[in-house]
């Protein structure tokens, strides 16, 4: 019998696109969209996602435009983004919100960098937890005779090599974010 370890591939996966959110809603001195994920808006009572009640437009590198559906919604987008974390100061002229992602400094990118370091090592954290509540399974099925303890060594051998290749996706996806956040 093999331990079919899919479940557990699916929640570092799953670790692996919370680790992509996180890093793609770290700027990194170009304007993306992506920073604006966590921002929402009241709307007919809900907190609705900012993309959800305007269209969102890059018409340079350095900057983005807010166009509402409702213009009703420009004073509310305007404050959500600044009492967001993003720490940029929003124009409203009226019909559209534009904002001007100025330049990182040295400083802010090391700030940055430490950010998405610290993600990562959140990521891997999650997965090593995986990997943990996997062998207590492999540990489980051993003691209810399910699997034999060669079976049990080599599920072990086989959960440690996921968890190794995931470790390597959250280090290229570091490496890559890094890369991004330091170049000028």
């Amino acid at each position: 019998m093999s331990v079919d370890f899919k479940e557990f591939s699916k929640k570092m996966d799953k670790t692996l696109d919370v680790l992509s959110d996180n890093f793609g809603a770290v700027r990194a001195g170009r304007a993306n969209a992506r920073v604006l994920d966590r921002i929402t808006v009241e709307y007919y009572g809900s907190e609705t996602p900012l993309s959800g009640v305007a269209t969102i437009s890059s018409p340079d590198a350095r900057t983005l435009l807010i166009a509402p559906w409702d213009s009703k919604l420009l004073k509310d987008i305007q404050k959500a983004i600044q009492v967001s974390d993003l720490g940029i100061n929003p124009q409203n002229d009226g019909r559209v919100i534009r904002l001007t992602f100025p330049q990182l400094t040295e400083e802010r990118r090391k700030e940055l960098t430490k950010q998405v370091k610290k993600y990562a090592e959140d990521a891997k954290v999650a997965m090593r937890n995986i990997r943990r509540d996997g062998m207590d399974y492999v540990k489980k099925l051993k003691k209810n005779s399910e699997i034999t303890e060669d079976e049990q060594k080599k599920a072990e051998k086989e959960l440690q090599e996921l968890l190794d290749r995931y470790i390597k996706k959250v280090d290229d996806a570091l490496a890559t974010k890094e890369k991004e956040l330091m170049a000028i």
